[in-house]
């Protein structure tokens, strides 16, 4: 791990305070953390907005990676970029090593720098005499929460990419302390992120918030319980419990499988369900618009911009053009149910391969464009040579698929026009089918799994069809039910940074990595429109080394205490 000085992040907020000044009231080599951290300070702004640089730490996943988005690297996307440096194809063809990582997804210092953050936070506010409350508790022990929640927030993401890792408590380490400090196992960081939101849950605001507006971004003892759920959900899954890459290392999973970790996961959802007050949007489409709506569990604050549409959105535009960064694959294309709920290769669903877009699930159009979609007062044309696929030097969709989801609503407007961005890192229809799943793996496919389900088909607008079913197939196995939970979440969750993970817990990425990636090559002759498969990329995945990923290089080398993965 890298070594801060104290001072750091007080010198860039003295200097951000300062730049408001007409000269300079405290010298900047003169700054240290009381400056932060003031003792006069009743309304405690400096260290509010010292908290505020903590959050800044937090991901924001539009185009995050190298340009791209993270499914870009798995299986429901590709880049369209071209050139050996695009980090979204190094990452799906396993070009990579613990020295060559690219840095837009090698998070381990990021995230180690946010811990150290987090806990100068909390060893410092005691001292700031902060006046205001909030339920009885004085405004410093929310924010002293809220550090809490960010601190388990961040390594949660270093476990779900690392495995076990060094947990430092509140401490904050010196440049003349011993910092060869050894991983965690993966089960203590579990207990120690579980134990963590649990500890601060009361002590976080409530929803709905009183001032949304000013406070949106902040967590609540929702996130903290939903938080709680995702961890125990992937402690849970394959990847840990009972399939670790190395049987006997506790650094990499647990090195047992229990079946009543599923049972915790569950109920760790249910408590959340059971808070009342977050609920399915809906209108599927608005959730990634619509500020403040009760499905938002935690968000990163994003904006309004048009900055979706312009690095995603279809080429072949005059007012309102796009780059089309993100070609998504026929795979994830073809997991799309029709409307009636019926997988496209039911023989009763009612596909027709010559109108392969025609009575889908209405999150298809929600989520991707298609040919014939309707968008800027026009119908997308990816065939060959069409308006959004004219073939030559211009990036544009390499799958015959542009990416419609997180976008305003520019159907039938000629311009694109500001809108919200927010990064939702947990919504409510995420934790409703992590609850279905865990449920499904502990007890099987009860009526409360059935009922799940059937609560975001719904919403997202399938036909109830025969027995209020929504598409679903009565008395079901728990290995079939099985199959339905996770296309449902492929689905439901595209593009928000859960495919990628998913693949990976389930310890199925070996299989859907280690194959062609295809798209649509449509020929217009006349009126009719001809579809014809084509590959667009080999991805690659080496199993088992790469369902974690390798300490980094530089970490291993200077602290001798530090174990790398199996396999770099």
């Amino acid at each position: 791990m890298k070594n801060h000085k104290n001072i750091i992040a007080a010198i860039a907020l003295i200097v951000a305070i300062a730049g408001c000044k007409k000269y300079e009231q405290t010298p900047v080599d003169k700054v240290d953390i009381t400056h932060i951290f003031d003792p006069r300070d009743s309304a405690g702004v400096n260290a509010q907005k010292y908290l505020y640089g903590v959050y800044s730490v937090l991901r924001n996943g539009h185009n995050r990676v190298g340009g791209d988005y993270l499914d870009a690297a798995g299986d429901d996307a590709i880049s369209s970029a071209s050139g050996p440096s695009n980090i979204a194809t190094i990452l799906s063809t396993a070009s990579y090593n613990s020295y060559t990582i690219p840095s837009d997804e090698n998070l381990f210092g990021t995230y180690y720098a946010g811990i150290r953050q987090a806990n100068e936070f909390i060893n410092n506010i005691e001292v700031v005499p902060v006046l205001a409350k909030y339920n009885g508790y004085s405004m410093k022990y929310v924010w002293k929460s809220e550090a809490r929640f960010l601190r388990a927030m961040f390594y949660f993401e270093l476990i779900k990419r690392y495995g076990g890792v060094p947990l430092m408590g509140n401490h904050v380490y010196t440049i003349s302390d011993d910092i060869s400090l050894p991983r965690n196992s993966f089960d203590d960081c579990v207990k120690y992120i579980v134990s963590e939101c649990d500890a601060i849950k009361d002590s976080l605001l409530v929803y709905p918030i009183s001032d949304p507006n000013a406070d949106s971004h902040r967590p609540t003892k929702g996130s903290a319980m939903a938080l709680k759920a995702r961890v125990l959900l992937y402690a849970a899954s394959p990847l840990f419990n009972g399939g670790n890459i190395d049987a006997a290392n506790n650094l990499t999973g647990y090195t047992n499988f229990d079946a009543t970790r599923w049972a915790a996961a569950a109920a760790a959802a249910k408590d959340v369900i059971d808070l009342g007050t977050y609920s399915l949007l809906p209108n599927f489409k608005e959730v990634f618009l619509t500020q403040n709506n009760p499905e938002i569990l935690f968000m990163r604050q994003g904006g309004n911009n048009t900055n979706v549409e312009t690095s995603n959105g279809p080429v072949g535009f005059t007012a309102a053009t796009g780059k089309g960064q993100t070609s998504p694959t026929q795979e994830l294309v073809n997991a799309f149910p029709m409307a009636n709920g019926l997988p496209i290769g039911d023989a009763a669903s009612g596909y027709d391969s010559n109108n392969p877009y025609n009575n889908r699930d209405p999150r298809l159009t929600y989520s991707i464009m298609y040919n014939g979609a309707q968008w800027l007062n026009t119908q997308i044309q990816t065939f060959e040579g069409g308006q959004s696929k004219p073939n030559g030097s211009l990036q544009q969709t390499k799958t015959g698929y542009y990416m419609r989801k997180f976008m305003g609503n520019f159907e039938n407007t000629n311009a694109y026009s500001s809108h919200s961005t927010d990064w939702l890192i947990m919504r409510y229809a995420d934790l409703v089918l992590g609850y279905a799943e865990a449920l499904n793996e502990s007890e099987g496919p009860t009526t409360e799994v059935y009922n799940a389900l059937i609560s975001i088909r719904k919403r997202a607008g399938i036909e109830a069809g025969a027995g209020n079913l929504y598409g679903l197939t009565a008395g079901m196995t728990k290995e079939q039910m099985r199959t339905v939970i996770q296309n449902e979440r492929r689905v439901e969750l595209a593009f928000e940074e859960s495919r990628y993970w998913d693949i990976r817990r389930w310890k199925l990425a070996e299989t859907t990595m280690n194959q062609q990636r295809t798209g649509v090559s449509i020929a217009k002759v006349g009126s009719t429109l001809n579809y014809n498969p084509i590959n667009v990329l080999t991805t690659k995945f080496d199993a088992p080394k790469m369902y974690l990923y390798p300490i980094p290089y530089d970490e291993v080398q200077k602290n001798p205490n530090m174990k790398q993965n199996p396999g770099w």
